[in-house]
């Protein structure tokens, strides 16, 4: 019998990608993967850095490994692993941690399942980091997330992102595009192109600082890869988001009309502090741009609550200035202190309870800002791409456009693009819509 083998992933979709291939590296070695909430031999945990949250998440999990095996060989990975793997290593039942690099060959490092007494470590100087390693997911039969880069350049005073995956680097085009093929050919329809600074893409192409190809390129590469229905940007520096792609995306055969742009903060005086590279003169430009070429187009909004230094003032300042801009959801954050940032030694912290309470103001207003969104596309006629689950008797997807749909369950509607006109928003939220030309609606 072969070894089995489950994997659970913290964070981003970055990660998601990168689990998705080591998972596919076990296979190649002889091993069954099976769920996480199963019995396995080995768990592999791929860690996240971003909140304090994840950090105190990573534990709970450990626990739940030990109760549904108390023999299990428990792995770290990712973000944290390469931060603080003594950290990790002294957490009661993981067995082995790997850094940045190392979490690529971890089956390398497994001689024998015996628990340890304490965890092994093997993680590198993040210098070292500075190989490309190509990843995909796929799982989710609608989508897959495609790496196309790794690390960052940018010294923001909050983040450990450097810290822990190293500096900007890029994958080749021919491997991104041939990755593209892969996945086009397992029948998945969309593809959400993910990085930690993807629009620095080009950097580090062949291990050194020299461009070979942009953004741009790999976009408009990217278009013409045949079998894939849909390409989705997933988060895009503000700087890095230039006319061209935009007016590119707004012609493309196949990239959607939707951007997640990260902001931080509505506040100049605070955006300094966090040494972002635009004023928000410049964030303005980018939504007007995009709206003008793409009036549908949904813009999504990284912000961050309680930076040190974020007095009422200016929160307020952040508030209003996504109220009055033409977004369509917020992602908040609620600011933690994150060891060697210049931003854990600044004065003017803000205190816990304020955090939560701004972090719930903008939520609030993340909710307003979709549901105006979701209103302003009743009575139009969009592209949906169905999931595969039933949920409570109804099928549900995205729109092009990432407004979400439901209609009664069917199960001939699972991966497929339909076209639906969207009659109303529903009281959970969703739109409703029925099918309009479909061969679907022939069987029904």
């Amino acid at each position: 019998m072969s070894n089995q083998v489950a994997f659970y992933t913290l964070g981003c979709k970055l990660n998601f990608s990168e689990t998705s291939t080591i998972a596919r590296q076990f296979q190649d070695e002889g091993f069954e993967r099976v769920d996480f909430e199963q019995q396995a031999d080995i768990y592999v945990i791929n860690t996240c850095s971003v909140t304090e949250n994840a950090d105190k998440r990573f534990k709970t999990i450990v626990k739940k490994v030990l109760k549904t095996n108390p023999d299990a060989f428990v792995i770290a990975i990712g973000c944290y692993a390469q931060l603080k793997p003594k950290e990790l290593a002294s957490v009661d039942g993981v067995d082995l941690v790997l850094g940045a690099t190392e979490k690529f060959k971890v089956t390398d490092y497994i001689n024998n399942l015996s628990k340890n007494d304490f965890g092994e470590v093997h993680s590198c100087e993040i210098d070292e980091a500075d190989f490309y390693v190509s990843s995909y997911s796929i799982g989710d039969r609608t989508r897959a997330f495609l790496k196309v880069q790794d690390g960052c350049d940018y010294k923001c005073t909050y983040c450990t992102i450097p810290l822990a995956r190293g500096i900007s680097r890029s994958d080749t085009l021919e491997n991104v595009l041939n990755n593209a093929k892969e996945i086009s050919e397992q029948d998945i329809k969309e593809i959400v192109l993910t990085g930690v600074n993807i629009g620095d893409y080009g950097k580090g192409e062949y291990g050194n600082k020299r461009h070979e190809h942009t953004f741009l390129d790999l976009v408009k590469a990217l278009d013409d890869v045949k079998g894939i229905e849909r390409l989705r940007i997933s988060s895009i520096e503000p700087n890095l988001l230039k006319d061209e792609t935009i007016d590119f995306v707004s012609q493309s055969q196949h990239f959607v009309p939707h951007f997640h742009i990260p902001l931080q903060s509505g506040s100049n005086t605070l955006l300094k502090k966090m040494r972002r590279r635009y004023m928000k003169e410049l964030y303005i430009d980018r939504v007007e741009r995009i709206k003008s070429t793409m009036p549908d187009a949904c813009i999504g909004v990284d912000v961050i609550v309680g930076f040190p230094g974020e007095t009422d003032e200016l929160f307020l300042e952040t508030y209003e200035f996504l109220n009055q801009l033409d977004i369509s959801y917020l992602h908040v954050f609620t600011y933690s202190e994150r060891d060697n940032t210049p931003a854990a030694e600044m004065d003017g912290v803000v205190s816990i309870s304020v955090r939560k309470k701004r972090s719930k103001m903008l939520r609030g207003l993340s909710v307003k800002k979709r549901r105006a969104f979701y209103e302003s596309q009743i009575g139009k006629t969009k592209t949906v791409l169905f999931e595969d689950q039933n949920k409570e008797g109804y099928i549900q997807g995205f729109t092009e456009n990432y407004v979400k749909v439901k209609l009664p369950w069917n199960p001939y509607l699972v991966n497929t693009l339909q076209t639906v006109k969207l009659d109303f928003i529903d009281s959970d939220g969703l739109v409703r819509g029925e099918l309009i030309e479909s061969e679907v609606l022939e069987t029904l």
